[in-house]
């Protein structure tokens, strides 16, 4: 069994305190000195949790998988495609949910997905 750790969280609170603590790089890190196997994120794009200077710190300070979790938009796409995680996971988005109901319409949204 694999596990990965999402750091969406930390940030969700160094966010809602306006400080630069707790820092979910930091959380990353710690993580992977106490083994798992990957490190989860999701670049939304309110960036309520993460942000883009997250993402391009945990690319480049992680040892172990790098997992984006994204919204299928040209930009957030743009940044995935620069960052190159090991997984990119599409993620729909609502603005007014607290955090990340239902799945993704494939059907409906296929333009966006190829």
């Amino acid at each position: 069994m694999r596990f990965s750790l999402n750091v969406d969280h930390v940030a969700t609170l160094r966010n809602a305190r306006g400080e630069q603590q707790p820092d979910p790089i930091a959380a990353a890190l710690l993580a992977e000195e106490i083994g798992v196997d990957g490190i989860v994120c999701h670049l939304r794009e309110d960036r309520r949790h993460i942000n883009e200077r997250d993402v391009r710190l945990l690319r480049e300070l992680i040892k172990t998988k790098f997992d984006l979790e994204m919204a299928a938009t040209d930009e957030i796409i743009k940044i995935a495609c620069d960052v190159q995680p090991e997984l990119a996971t599409i993620v729909p988005e609502r603005r007014q949910e607290l955090t990340t109901e239902g799945g993704v319409n494939v059907i409906d949204n296929i333009s966006q997905m190829i």
